[in-house]
């Protein structure tokens, strides 16, 4: 009977000196294998039998955007080299850098993401279906608040990058959208995260931001829907404020629909499909998002 293979999917976060950014958006193949094996041997620390599983690493700075994606097809590219590597069977460790023609396409980080001062480097820990589940469960349990990588680990990261690093830690994928859940609450986004959560966890699921006076989004089938709305709908909707004169709806407005274009942006940073549907006066938004 064929033995099935799963997949454990995290980062090595590196926190950034505010207003630093990393001379180096990757490493050379030969110290992409050097941090590989720190990162291993941290992990190994931590939960010791992570050490009988392959672990790949890329080594180049991606914005959380960038692994928050449904479909996770930054991790899904990194699993499919890692299955083709020579003697990945268990214990094998893999890192993957730029060398004279860069990385391979589909793991180059998108320059436009790259300013943030969270940047990571997408692992994961590959083998055996039960023993990758009993691993990923007890990283969940410990990397949290006891993930902190190695000193050697941080050093290494930021000769290499030429960056000047605060701090270094391991992550499960869903560590990072927890503490990205809390980024977006912080910057006044959290209405918008039960639908990226479900694209990334529940994508055959539906989800609505229907809160005014916040725009009328619709997530299902693995896109959002946005009511595009004139000054009449969003009047007629409940949208407005009330009272208003007509000079504060015209401003209210506007700020209506700069809410909407930042929604839509952040969803499209995240790879999750946007469209918009026309929804005119005397008629109910809603319904016309589930047509």
């Amino acid at each position: 009977m064929p033995q099935t293979v799963l997949s454990c999917l995290g980062a090595l976060a590196l926190e950034l000196a505010p207003g630093s950014h990393a001379e180096r958006a990757a490493l050379a193949p030969a110290s992409a294998g050097e941090l590989a094996a720190l990162v291993a041997r941290d992990l190994a620390k931590l939960v010791p039998e992570a050490a009988q599983l392959d672990l790949g690493l890329v080594a180049a700075l991606f914005d959380p955007v960038e692994l928050l994606r449904p479909g996770h097809p930054l991790h899904a590219e990194l699993e499919r080299l890692v299955a083709r590597a020579p003697g990945a069977a268990g214990g094998q460790v893999i890192g993957f850098g730029a060398d004279a023609a860069g990385l391979p396409e589909p793991l180059r980080p998108d320059p436009a993401h790259a300013a943030g001062p969270l940047r990571l480097l997408p692992f994961l820990l590959r083998g055996d279906a039960g023993r990758v589940a009993e691993v990923g469960e007890r990283l969940e349990q410990v990397l949290l608040d006891t993930g902190m990588a190695g000193a050697d680990t941080a050093l290494l990261a930021q000769d290499g990058f030429g960056a000047s690093v605060e701090h270094a830690r391991l992550l499960t994928l869903h560590d990072l959208a927890a503490m990205m859940a809390l980024q977006y609450e912080h910057a006044g986004l959290a209405p918008l995260w039960p639908l990226v959560e479900a694209a990334l966890l529940a994508p055959d699921s539906e989800q609505w931001l229907d809160t005014p006076p916040e725009p009328l989004l619709r997530y299902h089938a693995g896109e959002v829907r946005i009511a595009l709305l004139d000054a009449e709908a969003w009047a007629e909707g409940g949208f407005a404020p009330t009272p208003a004169d007509p000079g504060q709806l015209t401003r209210a407005f506007e700020r209506f629909q700069m809410r909407q274009r930042q929604l839509a942006a952040v969803l499209d940073a995240h790879g999750i499909p946007v469209t918009y549907d026309h929804c005119p006066a005397g008629r109910d938004p809603r319904k016309i998002l589930m047509a």
